[in-house]
This record gives C-alpha cells, sequence and structure tokens, in this order.
C-alpha cells in the first residue's frame, strides 16, 4: 500500500501559503466552519467566472477575501455592479452564522495569469468534457499538451471509475514531463475533483509542475 502525501501539504510555509490566514482560540469552531462554507458558497456561485481559489484573511473584526478567477470581469460586472451583488450576497450569508460576529469585508478580485497551469481550473475542463461524453482519450492528450504548451515543466493526469461508462471501473492516465513529487523546492499544482456523469463518478486528479517564477 502508498504512503501518499497531498502535495500541497507537504510544500505549506516553503512554496504555498495557508488559504486561511487567521487564529481565534476562543471561537476556533465557528470560525473554522464559517470559511469552509463561505468558501463552498463562492466556489460554486462564481464557477462561471473560472474561479480557482478563494483566500481568506482575518483580523480583529475585519474580513479580507482574495478570489482568483480567470475571468474577473464576469465577476466585477459593469461598473462594479457585480461586485456590489456580491458583497450583499456574502453579507447575508455571513449573517447567518452563529457565534461569529459580522466582520468588515475588503472584496479583492485577482486574476489567474494562466489558467492552463492551475490544476483546479483544468480538472474543471476535464470534468466538463467527461460530462458532455467526449472521447476520454483525446480529453487526456489535449489537455495534456495544452498544459505543456502554458510552459509546464510536466503534468500527471489520473481518471479513475466508469470511464466511457464501462461496467468495471478502472484507471487511465497520462504523463508528460517530470513531476517531482518528493522534492519539496518544486511548486506543484494539485488537485482532486469528482466528475459526476450518468454511469457514475469520475475521480478526476491532476498535478502540474509549474515553471519557475521570474
Amino acid at each position: 500500500m502508498g504512503q501518499k502525501v497531498n502535495p500541497h501539504v507537504i510544500r505549506l510555509g516553503n512554496v504555498i501559503g495557508w488559504s486561511s490566514r487567521w487564529f481565534d482560540e476562543k471561537k476556533y469552531k465557528e470560525t473554522f466552519l464559517q470559511d469552509y462554507t463561505l468558501r463552498k458558497m463562492l466556489m460554486e456561485r462564481l464557477k462561471g467566472a473560472g474561479i480557482a481559489r478563494v483566500e481568506l484573511e482575518r483580523s480583529i473584526n475585519s474580513l479580507k477575501i482574495i478570489i482568483y478567477v480567470s475571468r474577473p470581469g464576469i465577476v466585477i460586472g459593469r461598473g462594479g455592479s457585480g461586485l456590489e451583488d456580491l458583497k450583499k450576497t456574502i453579507v447575508k450569508f455571513l449573517s447567518k452564522g452563529k457565534g461569529v460576529a459580522m466582520p468588515k469585508l475588503d472584496i479583492r478580485v485577482e486574476p489567474v495569469k494562466e489558467p492552463n497551469l492551475d490544476a483546479y481550473l483544468v480538472a474543471a475542463n476535464i470534468s466538463d468534457q467527461l460530462i458532455r461524453r467526449l472521447p476520454f482519450k483525446r480529453i487526456l492528450a489535449s489537455t495534456a499538451e495544452r498544459v505543456m504548451g502554458s510552459g509546464a515543466r510536466g503534468v500527471k493526469i489520473l481518471l479513475t471509475g466508469r470511464i466511457a461508462g464501462s461496467e468495471i471501473a478502472r484507471r487511465e492516465k497520462i504523463h508528460i514531463g517530470t513531476v517531482p513529487l518528493s522534492t519539496i523546492r518544486e511548486n506543484i499544482s494539485y488537485v482532486s475533483y469528482p466528475a459526476l456523469t450518468k454511469k457514475g463518478y469520475i475521480g478526476i486528479k491532476v498535478w502540474i509542475n509549474k515553471p519557475e517564477e521570474k
């Protein structure tokens, strides 16, 4: 049995930062639950804008929400109307929370410079194609080609489940370039993403070895 560690976990503090940055000893449980539900709500609401991740920073009576999306214009809207609607939605959502006071909000929308180097966006794109019943071999080949064409050092994509509606679950994988998971200094973007097809769930795992930032 393999003893595998999430590539993000062993790189926390060295290459990758924490997605939630705060400490609340007295109301840790309530604050943690609010972070989880808020992040889940934003990931579902802004899926059409190509949301990649949400970072939360808390200080005394303030909450900074940093949203990384591939299409920031959809979130901001014309004249900032979309951002105002999003802020109202978040205020209404936070007002339902129990045990945590309403903080002062600061929402920032940051663009994802290269969507093909973000594992979450790549996996979401693969999921959409699998749901539309496109050939999985073509999906894997074209996706890996786009990722490598964007400057990645390596990419590995793994599909597990009833692929193409087969009666028995199986695994399909493509691996191009180098993806050294044990080398902590390498910036590995990783995600595990489910795709709900008519024949059941197909698990998608994506590892992308990002190039060095200049």
